[in-house]
């Protein structure tokens, strides 16, 4: 068992999970920890050093030689790479077009997922990602898994100016051997396409409270 309390938020992409993660974490007076992220600067530093992400070998060895740091600012997890800040292109369209295929690599999810373990160490999380529920945090009672139609979350990509095919993502997430996207067995699901930010929070404040955890005022 984790030594704080971890709140897992899991789903698709664009789904809202970010959104809503970001803004419970700030209501319950949470450090909110995007796993992504990390798995999206990982695909950055391979593609920085014109590695195949689809050269298991090659991307193996960068990663047994990388420093990866994790930390905090503000309350939200933060990621550098050898000193670097990648945070300004985890969403270019190469790093976008590439993640999945760098996030089947067992030995990458399992570099990362020690790393997300670390946080709950030291404090209470809200934690968003694709396999929170089903791998690093299975223990948690407080699971959520957000979803939405494959139409709503085609706009809501489109509106962030990003054209990455949501379906295809959908498959190689869904399909890969190591830690595949999936709905923990006592997640909560909860399907966004006709609501707010809120109205989501909302729902999770709800759910919380009926498993006991107590909500700040």
């Amino acid at each position: 068992m984790t030594p704080h309390t971890v709140v897992a938020i899991d789903g698709p992409a664009a789904s809202g999970k970010s959104s809503v993660a970001r803004a419970l974490a700030r209501r319950l007076g949470y450090v909110y920890v995007n796993s992504g992220a990390m798995y999206r600067a990982v695909t950055w530093a391979v593609l920085q050093q014109q590695i195949d992400p689809r050269h298991t070998t090659a991307v193996l060895e960068l990663l047994g030689i990388i420093k990866i740091k994790c930390g905090l600012h503000d309350g939200e997890s933060t990621i550098e790479i050898n000193g670097q800040n990648p945070t300004p292109f985890l969403c270019d369209e190469s790093v976008n077009q590439n993640v999945s295929t760098i996030a089947s690599i067992e030995p990458v999810r399992r570099t990362l997922v020690t790393l997300q373990r670390r946080y709950a160490d030291d404090h209470d999380l809200v934690m968003e990602g694709r396999d929170i529920g089903s791998v690093v945090f299975p223990e948690t009672p407080y699971k959520f898994y957000i979803d939405a139609s494959a139409e709503v979350r085609a706009r809501r990509r489109a509106a962030q100016g990003q054209n990455d095919e949501i379906t295809a993502r959908d498959r190689r997430d869904s399909s890969r051997k190591a830690s595949p996207l999936v709905i923990a067995e006592d997640a909560h699901v909860i399907d966004s396409s006709n609501l707010t930010i809120d109205g989501v929070v909302g729902e999770i404040i709800g759910r919380l409270k009926l498993k006991g955890l107590q909500i700040p005022d």
